[in-house]
C-alpha cells in the first residue's frame, strides 16, 4: 500500500462499522499520544486504564463520531478527560507533587500563564503552577490541559469537550485570572495608566 493511501481517522471509523477489526488502526495510531496525556495528568498506572477505557469507549461509541472532522484526537481526548475525572485525587496529588519539584529545582516567576495563547507558555505555566492548577474546577482544568499538554487548538478543544468555541475561550480567560491574578492585576493598572496619559494629553490640548 502506498503512503498516498493512508486512511484518515474519519476513514478507519467508518470502515469499522462493517470491520470492527479495522478500529485497532485507530489504537494503532493514537494510544501513545492518549496514553502519554492520561499519563501525565493521573500517573502511569491509571493512565493505562484511562488509555484501555478510552478505546473501549470510543469502539463502543464510533457511530457517534461527527464524521466533519478527518482526526478522531478531539474525540478521543474529549473521551479520557471524562475518564480522568474520576481520578480526580490522584490527578491532583501529582499536580501538588510536580509543584514541589518544581520549586525545588528553579525559583521562578508565576508569570507564566498569562501567555496561555503561546503553547510553549502555557507548557511551561501548567508546570510551575500545577498546585493552582490541582484547585481549578475540572471542566476548566480539563480546557487548560487539553490545550497547554493535548496540543489541541480552542476549536479543537471545543469538539473534544461537546462546548462552543466561546466557552473554551471564557474557561482559559477564568483559568488565566485564578492562577495569576498578580499579572491580571498589573494588566489592569497598566491599561488604567494608559488611559490616564491618554485623557491627561488631550486635557493638555485642550
Amino acid at each position: 500500500m502506498s503512503n498516498n493511501s493512508v486512511s484518515t481517522d474519519r476513514e478507519i471509523i467508518q470502515r469499522s462499522l462493517d470491520q470492527p477489526q479495522a478500529f485497532a488502526e485507530l489504537f494503532d495510531r493514537h494510544a501513545a499520544t492518549i496514553g502519554g496525556y492520561a499519563a501525565r495528568r493521573v500517573g502511569q498506572d491509571a493512565g493505562e486504564d484511562v488509555l484501555s477505557e478510552t478505546f473501549l469507549v470510543a469502539f463502543s461509541r464510533r457511530r457517534a463520531f461527527d464524521a466533519e472532522w478527518e482526526t478522531a484526537l478531539p474525540w478521543l481526548y474529549g473521551i479520557a478527560s471524562r475518564l480522568i475525572r474520576k481520578h480526580r485525587a490522584r490527578e491532583a496529588q501529582l499536580l501538588r507533587a510536580a509543584g514541589h519539584a518544581k520549586t525545588r529545582e528553579e525559583h521562578v516567576s508565576d508569570g507564566g500563564l498569562d501567555t496561555a495563547g503561546e503553547r510553549l507558555d502555557a507548557q511551561s505555566g501548567a508546570r510551575i503552577l500545577a498546585p493552582r492548577i490541582a484547585r481549578l474546577a475540572a471542566r476548566d482544568r480539563d480546557t487548560l490541559l487539553l490545550y497547554a499538554w493535548g496540543d489541541l487548538s480552542y476549536e479543537e478543544v471545543a469538539q473534544a469537550l461537546g462546548v462552543p468555541v466561546g466557552t473554551v475561550r471564557s474557561r482559559m480567560n477564568r483559568a488565566r485570572r485564578l492562577l495569576d491574578p498578580d499579572r491580571v492585576a498589573r494588566s489592569q493598572r497598566a491599561r488604567q495608566d494608559e488611559g490616564g496619559e491618554i485623557d491627561g494629553q488631550v486635557a493638555a490640548r485642550a
